[in-house]
C-alpha cells in the first residue's frame, strides 16, 4: 500500500482544512515546495497536491505553487482540483504531473473522464469525495444524489488508473479513516483505489493495509502534527 503524504494548497501555502471547510483552514508551511522536499527526504515514493482554490473557481489558481513542487522533487505528483476541461488536462500533465484527479467532471461530465483516460494511460484518476455516502462536488459545496459505489462502477471499463476516495466527515478531523466504506468500494471495482480523510495514525495505516484491497492512503494533517511519523510509517508499510 502506497502511502501519499498530502499537500493542500490554498493562495499559495500549504494547508489543511477541518471537514472541507475553506474557512477553518490551518496554514502549515508558507512554502509548499520546501514541504514537498521534506517529504521526499523522508522516503515518501508520490506526493498528493490538492488546488483548494481550484476545486471552488473551477480552474486552475495555485499553479505557481504546484509547478514550483514540480520542479523540487523528483517523485511523481497527483493533482486534483479545478481540473475540468481537457484543456487542462493536458497542461498539467504537459509541465510533468504524474497524474491529474478528476472529481467535479466525473460527474457532470464522465464523457471528459474517459476520453481522457484513452488520451493518456495510467495518468487519469478519478477523485470521488463523499459525505455520508453521497457523492459532493465543486469543493464539496454541492452534494449530489449519487452515491460513491454507483459512480466508481461508471468507470470499470474506462482505464482510469486509480480513484481516491475521500470521507468529507473524517477529512482533516484526525478521527481515523472510513476503512469499511472505503474497503466495500474496493471490493465493488477492478479500480485501485486510495483512501483519504481522517488518517491519523500508524495503526489506521495498518487497518487500511490489513484489507488486502486498499491500494494506498492519502495522510496530511497527522504528517504536520506529527501524529505520524512520515519514515516510519513507510517503513511499516513496506
Amino acid at each position: 500500500m502506497i502511502l501519499y503524504p498530502a499537500i493542500d494548497l490554498k493562495d499559495g501555502q500549504a494547508v489543511r482544512l477541518l471537514h472541507g471547510e475553506m474557512a477553518s483552514a490551518t496554514v502549515f508551511n508558507d512554502d509548499p515546495a520546501a514541504q514537498a522536499r521534506a517529504f521526499v527526504a523522508a522516503g515518501c515514493e508520490w506526493v498528493h497536491l490538492v488546488d483548494l482554490n481550484g476545486a471552488f473557481a473551477g480552474a486552475p489558481v495555485n499553479a505557481g505553487a504546484v509547478e514550483a513542487i514540480l520542479a523540487a522533487v523528483d517523485v511523481p505528483c497527483q493533482l486534483g482540483g479545478g481540473i475540468r476541461d481537457m484543456a487542462t488536462i493536458e497542461a498539467w500533465l504537459g509541465k510533468g504531473l504524474a497524474r491529474v484527479i478528476l472529481g467535479t467532471v466525473a460527474v457532470e461530465d464522465p464523457d471528459l473522464v474517459r476520453q481522457a483516460a484513452r488520451a493518456f494511460p495510467g495518468q487519469v484518476a478519478v477523485g470521488i469525495d463523499a459525505r455520508g455516502g453521497r457523492v459532493a462536488t465543486r469543493g464539496w459545496a454541492e452534494e449530489t444524489d449519487v452515491m460513491a459505489p454507483d459512480l466508481a462502477r461508471r468507470f470499470e471499463d474506462a482505464g482510469v488508473a486509480a480513484i481516491v476516495y475521500t470521507d468529507i466527515d473524517r477529512d482533516g478531523a484526525m478521527g481515523g479513516p472510513n476503512v469499511e466504506a472505503t474497503a466495500a468500494l474496493a471490493r465493488a471495482v477492478s479500480i485501485p483505489v486510495i483512501a483519504s480523510g481522517g488518517v491519523s495514525s500508524l495503526s489506521d495505516l495498518e487497518r487500511l493495509k490489513a484489507t488486502g484491497v486498499i491500494a494506498g492512503a492519502i495522510s496530511g494533517r497527522a504528517l504536520y502534527d506529527g501524529a505520524i511519523d512520515l519514515g516510519a510509517a513507510l517503513a511499516a508499510l513496506r
